[in-house]
């Protein structure tokens, strides 16, 4: 080796040392200053030998440069999830307070056939889970828990967190690790934190900024480790502590799940500390350990929400197995959620990105489960009746972990009362001062009128085109691969887009400048800390930007379907979309259809049909609408389908009205007698002319009595005459090769995609469908079909490969 390599090999091996000395172990040995010293010396030899920056060296957790987005990765051994168990708090006695706990172990002593159990204990971190990946003792990579299957790739970030050994070395060895070698593989899980300390020094930093500060610290820690700079992870100060293993080569798993924690310390993981990870015996050890646990949580250095039981015998373990997505032998006990008294001193509406509008108590500001609470959910508008929570109410205020604060009930006897209306000081009745909470019409944020569908206890604002609140999920949308397509619109840009005032709605993409959108990611840079090597350079990179300006501008001329589907209008999606675009044929119509007339088409029903006609009656929308299309034109627009003609008749419009008693036969009845332009124009006593039964007749008076109905009708049976009026001849209406045919594509096909195989279908008059069953009318199999093909040859169902296909489609 040449003096500068061990030169470098040295400084590695000191300034891991120390580092673990001082992030692992809290026992420093040298100096801040001298560690600093040997970091430079380190960072400079590197710098001047590029060769010698190896993937483990201490340099490496400043961060590198910045990525577009996280890859995903699947887990080779599930993420799987813990069992929870709580204690009611309200209860004295300790078994029944604790008998979520006495019926685990009461199942794993029966699953085992002894009579005692020992169990490895720990504290439940209130982090985020992570799993590690060590190659020849060499971290190659870190994946977040995600959904369990697989999560993102985050091994630039984890690199930043001191208290990860990048490599692996054995300290202070305990006789766990069977040999000398390091294992040739070694997956660690464990939770990524923010120490509270850290925590409050990272807010005073993002206020002194003029920044939000965050929530708690688990929001801090998530937020810091899903940075895709590296940079700005590596200056907020994560920890983490190691909590199992999930496999292991080269070397012999430890039998218990306490050698487990000791052998993974002596390779230099941080992990809890002794008294906190005692082995057990028996149900009354986990017992006495939580309520031990429960005194010491609030000194703490970190947040924990609960303590982990774990069956200590790994051979246990693997004989207890699995049920679902958690294991047998571990259950999750946790702390019952804190509970203070306050004052709702209001009660507001806050619209999500869906537009969801939830009603929110203002509080009087009460400290519980760790925090200064202000506010709390109150769901939704029937959980606030029914609690029956006004102003002026005393309440009760729950909060546990993460959980957003919610209020549990009203203290009615501290209710403020005045005298009931009608009477005097010296009567006896009184009332409550506030009234009964009722949900605004209107969207608080944009005015849109606000919906609530039949069956459903989420109302929402209808505005989604215009809403503020809800734009840069629109936006997102509207900008999506199967919607308008716009190659380069990230999350990321859309929402510093809104931030900063560039677009305020989805019509002011199309008036972006190369110099917004370099201004956008100068200041996006700039609020986060971070500056490119671009930048440092001298240099501004503005190829991304040219590049998203021109997919901006290939989005000018979309397929009416796309862009139907690209409005994120309540319940439409492709199929509809393209249902709406291929029948009625042009923006311009579709805008115009009241409810009754989009029911009549095919597999549409009346809720999708409501939500269309609601968005499309919504001012808002149709200005944002209106904006929209003068900078987009749809590419395909044309007149109307002619199978119109046998949708639009009187009785098939009259049975869509959602009249009362009014059904598909009585309608039926009613358009063999009358038209719907004379019903739009009848005096009540004219309906007692009908041959229908009285109670019918009745219905539709009553109904027609309704303000509006009748001028509705009215203009119903004019748009449905001025349609049939545009449609061509039948004669002229050529059959299209796969009208009412129904399809399953499943496998590779040679030249053509999944999506335009399916345009193509769609485009011939054919359906594509998921699953294969008796109405399926061909199946198109390509290399490695599945299932699929299976089913088909089961039920006899023609199978075609991809000339099959092409033959079809020419009308052979």
């Amino acid at each position: 080796m040449t003096a500068n390599e061990l030169r470098a090999a040295e400084l590695r091996e000191l300034l891991n040392r120390y580092g673990h000395e001082y992030y692992v172990l809290d026992a420093p040995t040298v100096p801040d200053a001298e560690y600093d010293r040997l970091f430079r010396e380190l960072q400079a030899l590197e710098e001047a030998h590029p060769e010698l920056a190896v993937s483990d060296s201490p340099t490496r957790r400043v961060g590198g440069a910045p990525l577009d987005a996280f890859e995903s990765a699947t887990h080779l051994v599930p993420m799987l999830s813990l069992n929870n168990a709580f204690s009611n708090m309200n209860e004295n006695n300790s078994l029944d307070r604790h008998a979520e706990i006495y019926q685990f172990d009461d199942r794993v002593r029966k699953s085992l056939g002894v009579n005692q159990v020992e169990y490895a204990t720990e504290p439940k971190f209130d982090g985020l889970a992570i799993s590690l990946i060590y190659e020849n003792g060499v971290l190659i990579r870190a994946v977040t828990r995600g959904d369990g299957v697989s999560g993102e790739v985050v091994t630039d970030n984890v690199r930043t967190i001191r208290s990860i050994p990048l490599r692996l070395k054995r300290q202070e060895p305990q006789g766990f690790l069977a040999v000398e070698a390091l294992p040739t593989l070694l997956e660690v899980r464990g939770e990524v934190l923010m120490k509270k300390n850290d925590f409050l020094k990272l807010n005073e930093t993002q206020l002194s900024l003029g920044h939000k500060p965050f929530a708690n610290p688990r929001n801090a820690a998530a937020g810091s480790l899903r940075q895709l700079d590296s940079k700005v992870t590596a200056k907020r100060r994560l920890s983490f502590f190691a909590y199992s293993i999930a496999q292991v080569e080269g070397a012999i798993w430890p039998e218990t799940h306490y050698g487990e924690m000791v052998w993974l310390k002596e390779l230099g993981f941080p992990i809890a500390q002794g008294e906190l990870r005692p082995v057990v015996p028996g149900v009354a050890g986990l017992i006495a350990y939580y309520e031990k646990v429960l005194t010491l949580r609030g000194d703490l250095p970190y947040d924990i929400d609960g303590v982990v039981y774990k069956v200590n015998s790994r051979s246990s373990q693997e004989t207890l197995g699995f049920v679902s997505r958690a294991p047998r032998w571990a259950i999750a006990h946790k702390f019952q959620a804190e509970e203070a008294k306050t004052t709702v001193e209001a009660i507001e509406e806050q619209v999500g990105r869906t537009g969801a509008i939830t009603p929110v108590a203002r509080l009087k500001p009460v400290f519980v489960g760790g925090v200064t609470v202000t506010n709390a959910t109150l769901h939704n508008e029937d959980e606030v009746r029914r609690k029956d929570v006004r102003v002026g109410d005393t309440v009760i205020v729950r909060r546990a972990g993460d959980v957003i604060p919610e209020v549990v009930s009203v203290v009615l006897a501290q209710r403020p009362m005045q005298p009931a209306a009608g009477g005097d000081l010296f009567s006896a009745g009184e009332e409550p001062r506030y009234p009964a909470y009722r949900l605004p019409t209107a969207c608080p944020v944009c005015g849109s009128h606000v919906v609530r569908e039949e069956g459903e206890a989420i109302a929402r604002c209808s505005g989604g085109l215009s809403c503020r609140a809800q734009r840069s999920q629109a936006i997102q949308h509207f900008a999506g691969r199967r919607m308008m397509d716009i190659d380069g619109l990230g999350e990321r840009y859309i929402d510093k887009l809104v931030e900063y005032g560039y677009v305020k709605s989805v019509a002011d993409l199309y008036r972006l400048k190369l110099e917004d959108l370099l201004e956008m990611k100068r200041r996006a840079d700039e609020d986060e800390g971070v500056t490119p090597e671009t930048v440092k350079a001298g240099k501004v990179a503005s190829k991304w930007a040219e590049n998203l300006i021109e997919a901006i501008d290939a989005s000018r001329a979309p397929p009416l379907a796309r862009l139907l589907f690209a409005l994120g209008i309540r319940h439409v999606g492709e199929s509809t979309a393209k249902t709406l675009a291929d029948w009625l044929g042009s923006m311009a119509l579709i805008r115009r259809c009241p409810a009754a007339l989009f029911a009549a088409l095919p597999d549409i029903g009346g809720v999708v049909a409501d939500s269309l006609a609601d968005f499309f009656a919504e001012d808002n929308n149709e200005k944002a609408l209106d904006a929209l299309l003068a900078e987009v034109k749809p590419a395909d627009e044309h007149a109307p389908s002619p199978k119109l003609r046998e949708r639009l008749d009187d009785a098939a419009l009259l049975a869509r009205l959602a009249i009362p008693r009014l059904t598909e036969v009585r309608s039926q009845q009613l358009a063999a007698q009358r038209s719907l332009a004379w019903l739009g124009q009848s005096e009540r006593r004219a309906l007692l002319e009908l041959e229908l039964p009285a109670e019918v007749v009745n219905a539709l008076a009553d109904w027609l009595d309704e303000p509006g109905r009748r001028a509705a009708l009215a203009s119903l049976a004019g748009l449905r005459d001025e349609i049939l009026a545009s449609l061509p001849a039948a004669a002229e209406a050529a059959a299209l090769p796969l009208e009412g045919k129904t399809l399953v594509l499943t496998g590779t096909l040679p030249t053509l995609s999944r999506d335009q195989a399916k345009a193509l279908i769609e485009a011939a008059g054919g359906k594509v469908s998921g699953s294969v069953s008796k109405k399926t009318h061909y199946v198109v199999a390509g290399e490695e079909a599945g299932s699929k093909l299976a089913k088909a040859q089961e039920l006899g169902v023609a199978i075609l490969d991809e000339a099959g296909l092409q033959a079809l489609l020419a009308g052979n």
